[in-house]
């Protein structure tokens, strides 16, 4: 939840750039409309943002909805289950985060990968 929010934030906040060359990509990344076909014609800033709100929806809604099916008082089996289903959803975004971005992301999905890791361990040890 805490991942999702902060990266909302960061979808709000505005960049400034520091020199000219910043400046001139700033400038291409806002102005300059790829065309995409069938009539679409968008700015690699409003495919990075369409990018960045979809993370933070999927960030969001895994956090509400693991928290719903833990109050629910789900079987284990169950619980374990949807943990892993939310291991490989993670684990995916894991690397796609390692490979393609930079240290605040990888360290956010690696922490919610590791509390999966462990609430997978230790789904069967509660009572």
């Amino acid at each position: 939840m805490l991942t999702g929010m902060a990266h909302t934030l960061g979808i709000v906040a505005e960049n400034v750039p520091k020199n000219a060359t910043e400046s001139t990509l700033y400038d291409l990344m806002n102005k300059y409309k790829f065309d995409l076909g069938f009539g679409f014609h968008h700015s690699m800033h409003e495919i990075m943002t369409s990018f960045s709100i979809t993370f933070s929806l999927f960030l969001l809604f895994t956090a509400i909805m693991n928290a719903y099916l833990l109050k629910s008082d789900l079987p284990k089996n169950v619980m374990k289950g949807i943990i892993i289903i939310n291991l490989i959803a993670y684990i995916i975004c894991f690397i796609t985060m390692t490979i393609l971005t930079f240290l605040p992301p990888i360290i956010c999905s690696g922490m919610i990968l590791l509390m999966l890791m462990f609430s997978y361990f230790t789904v069967s040890k509660v009572a």
